[in-house]
């Protein structure tokens, strides 16, 4: 494979209600079919009337960003000083939402477009029934990534490709079949274009030429597919995030454990689902030694006599358990595998002198 990446120059500012197909066409009248066409998201925007009217400076524009950035968040993630890692309502995982203050009036806001993959789908649409130039179109914006240092364009919408690129099924040159490589490519793509754009060249536009022989005859699934479900996201929260949620949901929790003892079998399966990831070689223990319970109800205020404790550790004297599960994310996630299990559960306070924890009831 032979790969091109060509600056599309002389489309110039972009304004709300602008036809993006025109320019573009008007810029590079040498696309050609199987092109893949990267363009950056801020001229979709613009060109889509995705702009807030905003002071220039001084206190009231950092009011009116941050009202902003409520409006454009779907979950906040993380917060570190001034900085908010949020999920937008696309899903995508970025900081401040994508919301932009670069190569724009000083007093407007640039947002992400409203559905970025229906935008690339309608500019490859009109290119091609008005130029006709089959393309495959990529929307991309900046930025960063988890513990590495610098940013990145990556695909925010496509049409007429896939977004990844499977390979598992197939074997590699030693015989071995991949099982879970599957490659970004659109991500890939649009690394390579911004190769090319840069952040102060005015050139929003670039073409990959080569990767495609053909674009799809239809648009694809679009970027969507390069959202991680949540229920497959270990890292969904930053540390902080994980423990206020933990401490919000033990707050809702009810006041008094099940009236009838859990079912062990489904504790000792809740507790396998877990003990990997939570902390990988602790021993997990279900209390039942009567003088280490009599020795929990004295220790801890409103633990209920009647409970069967679970504890992370080896139970020590009677006096209580030498070491309780930390509270936050980890005993979040192993009360979630219980509450699968159709376990209900309670946290409890740690001993006196004991490590900042807690303890299950169950």
């Amino acid at each position: 494979m032979r790969l091109e990446i060509l600056p599309v120059p002389g489309i110039g500012h972009v304004s709300e209600g602008d036809d993006l197909a025109a320019l573009i066409a008007n810029a590079a009248p040498w696309l050609r079919d199987g092109d893949v066409l990267v363009v950056t998201s801020k001229i979709v925007s613009k060109s889509e009337g995705r702009l807030v009217d905003v002071p220039a400076d001084g206190p009231e524009r950092l009011a009116a960003r941050d009202e902003v950035l409520a409006a454009e968040t779907a979950r906040v993630v993380a917060t570190r000083g001034a900085t908010r890692i949020v999920q937008t309502h696309h899903g995508f995982v970025m900081a401040s939402a994508g919301i932009d203050a670069s190569n724009v009036d000083k007093t407007r806001l640039v947002l992400l477009p409203a559905d970025p993959d229906a935008s690339a789908r309608a500019l490859r649409a009109a290119l091609r029934d008005r130029y006709h130039v089959d393309v495959a179109v990529i929307i991309t914006d900046t930025m960063g990534r988890p513990w590495r240092n610098g940013l990145t364009d990556v695909a925010l919408g496509v049409a007429g490709m896939e977004a990844i690129r499977d390979h598992r099924g197939e074997v590699d040159p030693y015989g071995n079949e991949l099982q879970l490589t599957q490659m970004a490519v659109v991500d890939e793509l649009a690394g390579a274009g911004e190769l090319i754009k840069g952040k102060c060249d005015q050139v929003p536009v670039a073409v990959v030429r080569g990767y495609l022989t053909a674009p799809r005859p239809d648009d694809g699934a679009g970027a969507a597919t390069l959202v991680r479900d949540a229920t497959m996201d270990l890292f969904s929260l930053g540390t902080a995030e994980a423990r206020a949620a933990g401490l919000a949901a033990a707050a809702t929790l009810p006041d008094a454990p099940n009236p009838t003892p859990p079912d062990r079998d489904a504790v000792r399966r809740a507790i396998a689902a877990v003990a990997g990831v939570v902390a990988p070689g602790t021993e997990f223990t279900l209390v039942t030694d009567e003088a280490v319970r009599a020795g929990m109800v004295t220790a801890v205020p409103g633990w209920p006599a009647e409970a069967t404790a679970l504890v992370l550790g080896s139970p020590a004297a009677p006096a209580g358990p030498a070491e309780l599960v930390r509270f936050g994310a980890d005993l979040h996630r192993l009360r979630s595998a219980l509450a699968a299990e159709g376990v209900a559960s309670l946290p409890l306070p740690p001993p006196a002198g004991a490590p900042a924890a807690a303890c299950l009831a169950l």
